[in-house]
């Protein structure tokens, strides 16, 4: 199911009014078909983290293919005015805009790839104009997705072997940041959803249970839970704490023994609010006692993966977590800041590295035409080097941490194995990339972090994993700098 599908209208105005006017003053100055190369990085882990997973791709690819200025695309570019009341943009550039077709070559790092800070997610190269106008859009698809994964695969690998579904969609940030937020957290390795449209959309399998309501709307809880075992026999997992926690487990393995009479199963009970840890304990006690050793105990209540492991670490006999808000919304940092920067421009045939400074070291990007390399041993991840495809790399090439030139790492090729990230996406603006299913992309993403050490998955303070610069890149960002601070 394509985004076009899902919203049934043009996306070529997906964009800020900025890009749209940059493109008008290239046109104007005859520089919009100048080849360039733009890369799309984010700067910082999120959630003091020590990696990312990358996503959001297939949803980039949908948009690229798709992308063209209709007719009623043009229609309202044609009413937008100048400070002066005329019109902004000239009849001539929008008939332009209205017959434009992405040629673009655009290379990416598969979804559900460990990703580090300045390491190129997506690299795109081609006339000047088309790689602006489509910055805003791979921003919003791939910083959200990337982010919400992330969270989700922080959450999955703080429960471990247990399960967790995603019942973040009434708190998501609208239509879309519900069907992303889904999609991207199945991409990090959460097993279920709520969200009934994203299992339609994407095959995500579903899960729940029922609410409150449920049993606010019977005479009592036991009868709630008759009629919604009477209804459903074969979904019965009961939400035990609308009134009394103890007494509601009491009432679920009652109706549970009338399941059982019947050939049904008593599926589990839920946990929404109160000392999770004490009465999963509990709960988990008084079903074994009554022989529904196989009911799982199921719970929620704006949890996270630090509240996840509290309760683990303080012995919660917890099967399967259900996290919301915390999720879905990316709560505790709702950006990635993800950042889209010109590093190359073709002139007189020749490729001149660009490169943004800022009184911020942080703000200043790599120049040139990149690509990352992974180097590894026994399939355990080591460090990455970005170098620029246009320059000689030996086979012992030297990585260098741009903020410590001292800190360096010599590849030793016969001890290290190593991969390109980046791949071939699309070429001319012709699709050359076939996409994983979205199953497929989420057993990647689970098997990446068993190549990750331990450390780099600490949810505190965790080890930062090396990502260097391949020494002639080093040096051409440094002269670059250098040259640019003298100017």
């Amino acid at each position: 199911m394509s985004l076009n599908a899902i919203y049934n209208t043009s996306l070529s105005l997906l964009t800020d009014l900025y890009q749209l006017t940059m493109a008008y003053g290239y046109w104007k100055n005859n520089i919009h078909n100048k080849e360039a190369v733009f890369h799309l990085f984010y700067r910082k882990q999120p959630f003091s983290g020590g990696y990312s997973i990358a996503a959001g791709l297939q949803y980039a690819i949908e948009y690229l293919e798709n992308l063209e200025f209709e007719d009623d695309d043009i229609d309202y570019l044609k009413t937008l005015k100048g400070n002066d009341g005329k019109e902004l943009f000239s009849t001539e550039f929008l008939e332009y805009l209205s017959e434009l077709k992405i040629e673009l070559d655009i290379d990416a790092i598969p979804e559900g790839t460990v990703v580090f800070p300045n390491e190129p997610l997506v690299k795109v190269k081609g006339s000047l104009l088309q790689c602006q106008i489509i910055e805003t859009a791979l921003l919003n698809i791939i910083n959200f997705q990337t982010l919400v994964a992330t969270k989700a695969a922080r959450i999955k690998n703080s429960a471990k072997q247990e399960t967790v579904m995603e019942f973040g969609l009434r708190r998501a940030q609208g239509i879309d940041g519900g069907l992303s937020a889904s999609r991207a957290s199945y991409i990090g390795g959460v097993d279920s959803t709520s969200n009934v449209l994203a299992g339609k959309l994407f095959g995500i399998p579903i899960a729940g249970t029922h609410a409150h309501s449920w049993v606010l709307s019977f005479e009592n809880e036991i009868k709630a839970f008759e009629a919604y075992a009477d209804a459903l026999p074969n979904n019965c997992v009961f939400l035990v704490d609308t009134f009394n926690t103890s007494k509601g487990i009491e009432n679920a393995i009652e109706v549970g023994k009338k399941l059982r009479k019947k050939g049904k199963t008593l599926a589990g009970i839920r946990l929404d609010s109160g000392d999770l840890a004490y009465l999963s304990i509990k709960a988990r006690k008084m079903l074994d006692n009554a022989g529904f050793t196989e009911a799982k105990v199921i719970v929620s209540n704006d949890l996270d993966e630090t509240l996840l492991r509290s309760l683990k670490n303080q012995g919660a006999k917890i099967d399967t977590w259900g996290i919301g808000t915390k999720l879905a919304t990316a709560f505790d940092q709702p950006a990635l800041g993800g950042v889209y920067k010109l590093s190359a421009i073709k002139e007189k045939g020749e490729w001149i590295n660009k490169i943004k400074l800022s009184e911020q070291s942080i703000k200043i990007n790599n120049p040139g035409n990149q690509q990352v390399k992974r180097f590894y041993i026994n399939k355990k991840y080591r460090f990455d080097m970005i170098y620029d495809v246009g320059s000689e790399v030996g086979d012992s090439p030297l990585a260098i941490d741009p903020a410590d030139y001292t800190r360096r790492i010599k590849v030793r090729p016969s001890l290290f194995e190593s991969k390109d990230l980046l791949v071939p996406i699309f070429r001319k603006g012709n699709l050359v990339y076939r996409s994983p299913s979205l199953d497929d992309i989420r057993k990647n993403s689970l098997e990446e972090l068993t190549r990750l050490d331990p450390a780099i998955k600490r949810l505190e303070f965790p080890h930062n994993y090396p990502v260097g610069l391949e020494e002639s890149l080093y040096s051409t960002r440094h002269d670059l700098i250098v040259k640019l601070r003298e100017q």
